[in-house]
């Protein structure tokens, strides 16, 4: 059995792509039945963010597994092989699971350290067991990951005052106006990343922030909750915009609230006053086009590069220490899956001995016929004892064995 994933990130496709090829958006449980349906896989897993589509799989043939994910990745997501197959990265075997204990332990995330991602993987593990697409190898897999992201969280600082996506938003605003006292903000999006970011903007000491969402119950809420910030309608929004020095967009829309003409009509009353709009929603907010217009300075999820550079930079001694973690954690996760490889051979050893054991019990039928039922079922009893003693030892040797050539290549220097 190999595993294999197949994806993109935000390291290798960008955003315009990572909103098209969107599982979350269509429905992974539909994508996971749709991929099962094919039959290239034996066991197999959506982890699909904002930031990251992949296929974590369990095949008989990675070349042959990895050509039809190709195929699927286009054929479910609408999008041609050739606009796709460029941005893919392919990982096997325990490349793939160092991949995923990366991931899971944050550090493979556009934000270093940031804590949501453990819980995505585990939503990814959850929904395919509902779906029924894993077995004993993705689960094997799945739960060491949420191992490493225990200890990484419990053993490291990564975690600690981590950088998430609302803050770095923050940090971008920050960068461009300075100082932010007496500005106001509206921040469309009362959901999670909504609340974090209005947090966050309350924080740096802005004048006012407003949370507009289609509930208005929702924004009210939310408001209440920061303390502080104000409520709006749906309704509201252009007026509200036109009042703001910052738009921070997070909604959860399948297509952008903002058009460029949208916007243009919002830029009119302002008599070239700059409007900063931060989107930092999956699939956008905000058409890429409104970042011609002049005056509109508009700003997506991809943009926050420099402060997650930042961000690595001064988490570089805790991300060793979580690499350490991984590291221990893949040899773990090796040594099992190597011990997988010897079970047909256990499997085959046992068997014989059995057959042994039963051919010269009836070999012996004349002689042990003469006995009551009950010496007859001991001495069926202790031969059977004697095989699993003789058994013990060749077990565990086969067993070990992967490790021990695993430990020979290690030890063997390169050419």
């Amino acid at each position: 059995m190999r595993l294999l994933i197949l994806g993109i990130s935000h390291q290798t496709a960008p955003v315009e792509l990572r909103e098209r090829v969107d599982f979350q958006a269509r429905g992974v449980a539909d994508a996971l039945r749709a991929l099962a349906a094919r039959g290239s896989t034996r066991e197999a897993a959506v982890v699909s963010t904002c930031n990251r589509a992949e296929l974590v799989v369990a095949c008989d043939d990675a070349a042959e597994t990895r050509a039809d994910l190709t195929r699927f990745f286009g054929d479910f997501n609408h999008v041609s092989p050739a606009e796709v197959t460029p941005h893919l990265y392919e990982l096997v075997d325990l490349d793939a699971a160092r991949h995923l204990f990366r991931v899971a332990a944050g550090l493979d995330s556009l934000v270093v350290g940031e804590p949501q991602i453990l819980g995505q993987v585990k939503d990814a593990h959850a929904l395919a067991t509902e779906t029924q697409t894993v077995g004993p190898v993705l689960n094997r897999l799945f739960h060491a990951s949420f191992a490493v992201g225990k200890r990484v969280r419990t053993e490291t600082a990564l975690g600690s005052g981590a950088v998430s996506i609302s803050f770095a938003a923050v940090s971008l605003a920050r960068k461009i106006f300075g100082d932010l006292d007496g500005r106001n903000v509206v921040v469309i999006g009362a959901g999670e990343m909504g609340k974090l970011t209005a947090r966050h903007m309350k924080a740096q000491g802005v004048q006012h922030v407003t949370i507009v969402s289609r509930t208005m119950a929702h924004a009210a809420r939310t408001a209440e909750a920061i303390g502080g910030a104000s409520a709006a309608p749906w309704d509201d929004m252009d007026a509200v915009m036109s009042a703001s020095d910052i738009v921070i967009t997070a909604t959860g829309a399948a297509s952008p609230i903002l058009t460029k003409a949208h916007v243009e009509a919002i830029m009119r009353p302002r008599r070239n006053r700059p409007l900063f709009v931060i989107d930092i929603a999956m699939p956008r907010d905000v058409e890429a086009a409104a970042g011609e217009i002049e005056q509109v300075f508009l700003y997506n999820i991809d943009d926050l590069q420099a402060t997650v550079r930042e961000n690595l930079a001064r988490r570089a001694s805790e991300v060793a220490r979580a690499e350490a973690i991984v590291r221990d954690e893949v040899d773990k996760f090796g040594a099992w899956l190597r011990s997988r490889g010897a079970i047909p051979t256990v499997v085959a050893l046992r068997q014989r001995f059995e057959d042994i054991r039963r051919a010269e019990l009836e070999r012996l039928e004349f002689k042990l016929s003469a006995l009551p039922p009950d010496a007859r079922a001991r001495v069926d009893e202790i031969t059977h004892l004697i095989v699993e003693k003789l058994l013990l030892t060749p077990t565990e040797q086969l067993k070990a064995l992967g490790d021990t050539d695993a430990s020979r290549n290690k030890s063997r220097p390169p050419r």
